[in-house]
This record gives C-alpha cells, sequence and structure tokens, in this order.
C-alpha cells in the first residue's frame, strides 16, 4: 500500500520537473536567435515590424574606384607606384563582430604637405522593444545623431529629437586614433565665418544642416579645427535609409596653418559619395 501511495507523487514530481525543462529551453533559438524580437509566439505584445535590409555590403568594394580618386586625389597615377595604389583605394575593413549589424572601411592618403581620411561606417538597426519597428528605432538613433551634432531638425519630422540631453556630446575620436583635442579655430570653427585670411569661408549653404535629398533622413557637418600640427577640415555626413544608418566621415589635415582646407570642395565630394552609396540600394 505504501509504494502505491508513493507512486503518484512521484510521478507529479516528474511531470513538474519536465514542466521546467521545457519552460527554460522553449525562448531560445535553434540559431541564437540575434534578431529576434519580442511579441513573436508566446508573447502578448505586439510583433514588431521588421526592416527593409536584412544585411550589410562589403564596405570596401562599395565605393566606386573613381569616386576615391576624386576624393583621394594622389599626385598622379602615373607618378605614384601601382602597388601604393592599390592600396591606397583597398582600404582597411573595420573589424566588427557581426557583419550582418555593422561594417565599415576607412582609406588614408598621406602626404609631406598633408593628409586626407575617409570612413564609411553601415549600421544596420534592429529594435527589440515591443511595438516598435526596425525603422522606427532607427529613426530615435538618427534622431539623436542630429542633436547631438546641434543640426536643425524640423519639429514636424519623424527624426526630430524629443529632448537635447546629448548636446555638447564629443564627437568621438577622430580617424587618425587620437581625439579631437585641438581648439576651433577663432573665426572660422563653422562655415560661413570669417577665415583666417579675413575672407568667408563658405556661405550659409554650407553651414552644418539638414540634407533634403539624401535617404529618409539626412545631415551634414563641418568643423575646422587647430592643432600643433597643423590644422584639418572635417566633414561627417549622417543618413539613414529604412533601418540602415550610413556615416561618412571625410577630412583633409594640412600641416601649413596658412592653408586652410576648404568647405565648398570638401563637402561637395563628401555629398557625392553619400548620394552613390544611397542609390546602390546597399547591394539589396
Amino acid at each position: 500500500m505504501q509504494r502505491r501511495a508513493h507512486a503518484p507523487a512521484a510521478a507529479l514530481a516528474a511531470a513538474v520537473l519536465a514542466a521546467a525543462l521545457t519552460a527554460c529551453s522553449g525562448g531560445a533559438g535553434a540559431d541564437g536567435g540575434d534578431d529576434s524580437k519580442p511579441g513573436q509566439a508566446g508573447s502578448t505584445a505586439p510583433a514588431a515590424q521588421p526592416g527593409k535590409y536584412r544585411s550589410l555590403p562589403e564596405p570596401c568594394g562599395y565605393v566606386n574606384r573613381d569616386t576615391l580618386r576624386r576624393l583621394l586625389p594622389t599626385p598622379g597615377d602615373d607618378e605614384t607606384d601601382r602597388d601604393t595604389l592599390a592600396k591606397l583605394y583597398k582600404g582597411q575593413a573595420a573589424i566588427t563582430y557581426d557583419t550582418d549589424r555593422r561594417v565599415g572601411c576607412r582609406w588614408k592618403l598621406e602626404a609631406p604637405q598633408g593628409s586626407r581620411h575617409l570612413t564609411v561606417d553601415f549600421e544596420r538597426v534592429v529594435s527589440y522593444q515591443p511595438g516598435v519597428s526596425d525603422e522606427q528605432r532607427a529613426e530615435q538613433l538618427y534622431g539623436r545623431r542630429a542633436s547631438a551634432a546641434h543640426i536643425p531638425v524640423s519639429s514636424g519630422s519623424p527624426s526630430a529629437p524629443a529632448a537635447s540631453a546629448s548636446k555638447g556630446a564629443s564627437s568621438g575620436p577622430h580617424p587618425q586614433g587620437g581625439a579631437q583635442s585641438g581648439s576651433p579655430a577663432p573665426s572660422a570653427s563653422r562655415p560661413g565665418a570669417p577665415s583666417a585670411s579675413g575672407s568667408p569661408a563658405g556661405g550659409a549653404s554650407l553651414a552644418p544642416r539638414a540634407l533634403d535629398d539624401l535617404g529618409d533622413d539626412a545631415f551634414i557637418d563641418d568643423k575646422l579645427i587647430t592643432a600643433g600640427s597643423g590644422v584639418h577640415r572635417d566633414i561627417n555626413i549622417v543618413f539613414r535609409s529604412a533601418n540602415v544608418i550610413v556615416t561618412i566621415a571625410y577630412d583633409q589635415w594640412s600641416a601649413d596653418k596658412q592653408h586652410v582646407p576648404g568647405s565648398e570642395d570638401l563637402q561637395g565630394k563628401a555629398q557625392t559619395l553619400a548620394r552613390e552609396l544611397d542609390a546602390g540600394n546597399f547591394n539589396n
């Protein structure tokens, strides 16, 4: 009789243990579920809308070589060793841990009188917030970038930042590896201000601003910075296409502080590259 009394208790304990194991193992996908979203099977929250882009391009090969020649002009292809040119235009891929989520490439042209650097970065945004799509999350992240760069954004824009807490944030390390610790030139820290020679560095159209003809949202930023080794102008373009945010960082260094890199030329070349990247539809 005692054995019969213990049998139901043992069966009940086994059933409870099996249910617990099922609950622990049921939440993970076979491949780790990196892009799984709240609101899918077994959840009461609405599923978030997946993004348009599910992968990213190979960044070093995505930029047209003729475009690279214009952004990184050498004294002359005939005067430059072919191996040197091949290495220059090949670029150096950024180290990332998930090439489906973020990729980048960097090019640099060194010369005695100065240098130029170009970096292209692609970030595919995936939302893990219930009811927030990948594209909506990308809009939020873009809005923060625009706010940090003090870019005027229309209050009616879906990417208009809700707060300005990120104002004054550091722009991060310079492509050469050092922080941007140099102080802006007193009279030419922004395009449109008088340059060292007293002439305008650029019209109002060259000021940091939103761009209406690039991606779903876009802005361009322009800084002139003096440092102990010379002067450099940094051009940054950030644009969003659906759930992908693309960042272009393009700068020119001059060892001669009397030779100030101009906004018009650098901005024009950076915008040309941005439009080419956008038009390529990221190879999807």
